[in-house]
């Protein structure tokens, strides 16, 4: 399989690198960035691989996954975020994971609308996508908000509650969310 790249007005998304190893570490050693996702604050350079392999993974068992955030000004890599699907989950999910350095500049929301509209356009028969959020994950509820995603449920998943958000193929384009807005 084929993983596409897709560009935004600040962002490259493009497939996860061998090379991404050391900023990925980086990302995820800081402990308010894994606050709200869980995880090892320690984590180590075997076990971020391990997670990069799981991301690319995604890819070929369910043709969608998450990619590399990059920020196009500076060619740093910022983050992951992309789409989720495994066995018994809720749906195709949008993630979004911005290093704490980027916060507050959009680029959750930013990278998330290339990824749902990509997923949308590829899937024609997908009828909606979520995004599961620990209730307490506020600044990740905004970002779901943004993107137009209203709250469906709660589920208990990978051992704790998680609300469920959701946003239906058909009000992602009456949002005026225009496939042909993202370049792959």
């Amino acid at each position: 399989m084929t993983i596409p790249t897709l560009t935004t007005p600040r962002l490259t998304l493009r497939p996860i690198h061998n090379d991404d190893v050391s900023a990925y570490l980086s990302i995820w050693s800081d402990p308010e960035f894994i606050r709200y996702i869980g995880g090892n604050s320690s984590p180590s350079r075997d076990g971020i691989w391990h997670a990069m392999a799981g991301n690319i993974g995604c890819w070929a068992l369910t043709g969608v996954g998450p990619w590399s955030v990059i920020e196009q000004a500076s060619g740093e890599l910022v983050g992951r975020a992309g789409l989720w699907d495994e066995p018994g989950w809720p749906g195709v999910e949008a993630v979004w994971f911005i290093g704490r350095p980027w916060w507050g500049r959009g680029y959750a929301t930013e990278a998330a609308t290339a990824a749902i509209t990509w997923v949308f356009d590829a899937q024609p028969d997908l009828s909606e996508v979520v995004s599961t959020i620990a209730p307490a994950n506020t600044p990740s509820i905004r970002v779901a908000e943004r993107l137009g995603m209203k709250l469906s449920r709660t589920e208990f998943l990978h051992g704790s509650d998680h609300h469920i958000y959701t946003i239906s193929r058909t009000e992602w384009l009456l949002a005026g969310h225009d496939t042909g807005r993202v370049r792959a």
